[in-house]
């Protein structure tokens, strides 16, 4: 209510009690004044009292919700179920216009606002994380891999005689499909190893950047998170690369947010040379449903351009879920949620390395991946060739979700590429190993349950292998 209905209410009930229910009021508005005004994450999280004022706030500035609306259009807000209107918080309209998605709808300036609010509060999160040149960002309603073909297919209007993508492998088929989608050839580069790890092979990025012509090269795609024995690409030495051939350069930072490593290397890739754009998923990140990423950059028009080639109107659900986590949170909620993520991953490589012990195999070595870790399965490799693979799925029925077990000698194809080696990001790893992360939101209850399920599996296994006999002492 406003002052004067605030007023009328003494008429009715005890002016002090009114003047009370009024302070109490303005202690959320002044909440949503500082929102606005300075377009930051708040230190300290809301309400879900505040965070649920300022939604009907907003809704109420759609034409949907006009009290009298009389919509001749063909997208006028209307909608069939009381529940889906509830669960979008009446805010029906979508972001943007035909043209573009950052567009402010005339018949929707609430929704219009709520796409600006979360565009700058993703921006403050991500110069918060550790990119603290980062210009600008939007949030567009398609996972990773879709927002990155949406980057390339960017690009393709800058260099039109461009063709190819160099690509430093990385088994994920989700970003190698966004360069097939967009209509570009990849160009495999296979990684180095170094000890356990597998690492940016640079020389070979700009061999094939002199073979086929820097003209020819729409960009470099580059990754930051990846599942271990595989380590972020080295983003300072490809942006040097990038820079001296004048070649822009993608960088697939899936759920690099998580990571100050990971957020580092952007920073200081841009600040050494280029990095054009870099692009996040919003559920791996942020805790939110699957749907949505962050596309991010240095150069506001680039970004800009980026936005602009999206066509038509866009869902507002991915906004809408971002903004509501981040105000629930606040800056100082997501940074304890980074902070309590390194000390899992601190615990998740302690009890992994002794089980790996314990089962007469190893933690890899990969020092540089700061989310994923390894650990080798050769006695399962060398007993039995199914058994790796069985582990996998032994996992999944205990509810043991995420890991992955990758077997040696797995062939994919991928548009007409194969991939030999398939998962381990490599032709020719040496051995089969399994795979675990600890990202934003697990738990030192997670870890627990996870090692102590995996060693059954693990003991199981060998004890079949071994004709019923036990081979492994109990894990302390």
């Amino acid at each position: 209510m406003n002052s004067e209905n605030f007023a009328l209410s003494e008429k009715m009930v005890p002016a002090t009690y009114v003047r009370r229910a009024g302070q109490a009021r303005r202690g959320h508005e002044l909440l949503i004044r500082q929102l606005l005004e300075q377009g930051k994450c708040p230190a300290k999280g809301w309400s879900e009292a505040t965070v649920e004022l300022f939604l009907n706030e907003l809704a109420v500035m759609d034409s949907n919700n006009f009290l009298g609306n009389c919509g001749v259009g063909e997208r006028e807000g209307r909608v069939a179920s009381a529940i889906v209107a509830r669960r979008h918080y009446r805010l029906i309209h979508g972001l943007g216009r035909s043209g573009d998605v950052a567009a402010v709808q005339p018949k929707a300036a609430g929704s219009s606002l709520l796409n600006k609010l979360t565009n700058s509060l993703a921006l403050d999160v991500l110069k918060m994380a550790g990119v603290r040149s980062v210009e600008s960002c939007f949030v567009v309603p398609m996972a990773t891999g879709m927002s990155l073909t949406l980057c390339f297919l960017t690009l393709r209007q800058r260099r039109p005689e461009a063709r190819y993508i160099i690509w430093p492998r990385v088994d994920q088929k989700s970003c190698f499909k966004a360069m097939l989608t967009a209509g570009f050839v990849p160009v495999v580069v296979e990684n180095a190893p170094e000890g356990d790890e597998l690492r940016t092979d640079v020389e070979a990025v700009e061999r094939q950047i002199r073979r086929l012509g820097a003209e020819s090269v729409l960009c470099v795609h580059s990754t930051t998170s990846c599942f271990a024995p595989r380590a972020p690409d080295r983003l300072e030495e490809l942006a040097v690369l990038c820079a001296k051939y004048d070649v822009p350069h993608i960088v697939n930072n899936a759920y690099g947010v998580q990571s100050s490593k990971c957020m580092h290397l952007i920073q200081e890739g841009a600040r050494v040379g280029r990095v054009d754009a870099f692009v996040q998923s919003l559920d791996k990140n942020f805790l939110v449903p699957v749907g949505g990423a962050i596309v991010a950059g240095f150069d506001r028009a680039f970004v800009e351009e980026i936005s602009g080639t999206y066509p038509g109107r866009a869902s507002a659900s991915p906004s809408l879920d971002l903004l509501v986590t981040l105000l629930t949170l606040g800056a100082d909620g997501y940074r304890k949620l980074l902070a309590d993520r390194k000390e899992v991953f601190a615990l998740l490589t302690e009890e992994l390395k002794k089980l790996a012990c314990a089962h007469g195999e190893r933690l890899l070595h990969t020092p540089h991946n700061p989310i994923s870790l390894a650990v080798s399965l050769d006695g399962l490799g060398a007993r039995r060739g199914d058994a790796v693979t069985r582990l996998g799925a032994m996992l999944f029925t205990r509810q043991v979700s995420g890991a992955r077990v990758v077997p040696l000698d797995k062939e994919q194809t991928i548009g007409g590429h194969t991939f030999r080696g398939f998962m381990s990001h490599s032709e020719s790893y040496p051995c089969p190993y399994l795979n675990a992360a600890a990202a934003v939101g697990i738990t030192g209850e997670d870890v627990a349950l996870c090692v102590k399920r995996l060693d059954k599996c693990l003991k199981t296994l060998r004890k079949e292998a071994n004709g019923g006999q036990s081979c492994s002492p109990p894990l302390s």
